[in-house]
């Protein structure tokens, strides 16, 4: 049976790996990566074109993995035991960020792909946890509290990262470079630290009785439920497509303000912003979910991202950038914690970490397109401004496709006999 505590365990690993998510993968790591670059001869819109490829790649290797090892993971009852593995790995990646050298982008991009992948297929089996977490009638609540916690505990460590760049001889460092390695190591601190009281108090859900199946026949298995669950299989292709626009936002928001000039202090300061809007914002998405319903505010969030593209188009000043980090923090959390839940209703239990897996990968192999979007756009054109732009295509056909799904039809489908 759940408890608060065990909700409270749970949220706390949103709180955990949003270190990397905000710290490193969104603030940190896209301007460092494309100082490396750059020292490595490229041109700047090389160089963030380059940080798309990567990104897409590290997206394309969970996509791949993610399906198969949810399911082994479902048919062994090992969803935590995989969390701390993939968590370790991604961690541990993490902390050797702060030994690159200043040269060689190939090895930078293979060190972030190893993180990314351990940090993402966490993700996986950490939010195949939340149907045997969530009390009946609050897995909206719940999931948006997750997001809520993970954009406080990421926005904290982050304002920390914010003072050790900006003022790094304060802290007895060399620079701003050396601060950013140190802060690499931080979060994988922070990330193993806060990652014990799940491992220690959530309990692992139930094997699934009577499935004696392996992991690839519980995949064919699966597709063809999904096939066959058409709000489901129509959830999952709306999905696919806006949070790829989503993702892509967050993944080159930094790497594209620093081709434009917009200096890292700035835009670590920006994304504290979201941080911290996005934290209540969350919360706000669940209540309002309750009221008019997961899909109308799913839509209404596309909405507004599709006119942060609009705008980010036409940016050319700091001030700017705070308004869009902003009007990001509003939606942001709130788009992804009920995208979890609306699919996380569908979910026959005792198999949540098998469906997660095709939710997982419906969300990286969408968000491989993204990145590769914005990097054929930027290096074709020579201008990151029509990258931007394009993603506008990702948010309206994502919310055309998810007006069709039937609010009503949300329940699981049925489970065939083997």
């Amino acid at each position: 049976m759940t408890s608060t505590r065990h909700i409270r365990a749970w949220c706390l690993y949103d709180w955990a790996n949003s270190a990397f998510a905000c710290s490193v993968m969104a603030a940190l790591y896209p301007p460092f990566f494309r100082g490396i670059a750059e020292a490595d001869g490229l041109l700047p819109a090389a160089a963030t074109a380059r940080w798309g490829l990567v990104t897409a790649l590290a997206l394309l290797v969970v996509a791949l993995a993610g399906p198969f090892l949810g399911a082994v993971a479902d048919a062994r009852a090992c969803r935590k035991q995989s969390l701390v593995v993939c968590m370790v790995v991604g961690a541990g990646a993490t902390g050797a960020f702060a030994l690159l050298p200043g040269t060689g982008w190939p090895w930078a991009a293979m060190l972030f792909v190893v993180a990314n992948v351990g940090f993402s297929l966490s993700i996986l089996f950490y939010e195949s946890l939340l149907p045997s977490v969530a009390p009946p009638g609050r897995t909206d609540q719940v999931s948006a509290q997750g997001y809520a916690w993970g954009y406080l505990g990421g926005g904290l460590l982050l304002v920390v990262h914010a003072l050790l760049v900006t003022m790094p001889e304060r802290f007895g460092l060399s620079g701003a470079g050396e601060a950013v390695r140190w802060c690499f190591v931080s979060v994988a601190v922070w990330w193993v630290a806060f990652s014990v009281p799940l491992v220690r108090l959530v309990p692992e859900p139930p094997r699934e009785p009577g499935s004696p199946l392996g992991g690839l026949a519980r995949l064919r298995r699966t597709w063809r439920e999904i096939r066959q669950h058409r709000p489901l299989l129509i959830f999952l292709m709306a999905y696919w497509i806006y949070n790829d626009g989503i993702g892509t936002i967050i993944k080159m928001a930094t790497a594209y303000g620093g081709e434009l000039g917009i200096g890292t202090a700035h835009m670590i300061q920006a994304l504290v912003l979201t941080q911290f809007v996005a934290w209540p914002c969350s919360l706000l998405f669940g209540r309002l979910a309750a009221r008019y319903g997961p899909r109308n505010m799913l839509t209404a969030g596309l909405g507004v991202y599709a006119g942060i593209c609009v705008l980010g188009y036409f940016m050319t000043a700091t001030w700017q950038f705070f308004v869009l980090a902003g009007m990001v923090g509003t939606v942001q959390g709130g788009c992804q914690g009920l995208s979890r839940s609306f699919f996380a209703r569908m979910v026959p239990r005792g198999r949540s970490a098998e469906f997660f897996g095709f939710y997982s990968t419906s969300g990286r192999l969408a968000g491989v397109a993204g990145p590769l979007v914005f990097a054929a756009v930027s290096h074709g054109l020579g201008d990151s401004r029509l990258g931007i732009l394009v993603l506008i295509v990702f948010f309206v056909v994502g919310a055309a496709l998810l007006r069709l799904v039937d609010p009503q039809a949300d329940g699981p489908p049925a489970s065939p006999s083997n």
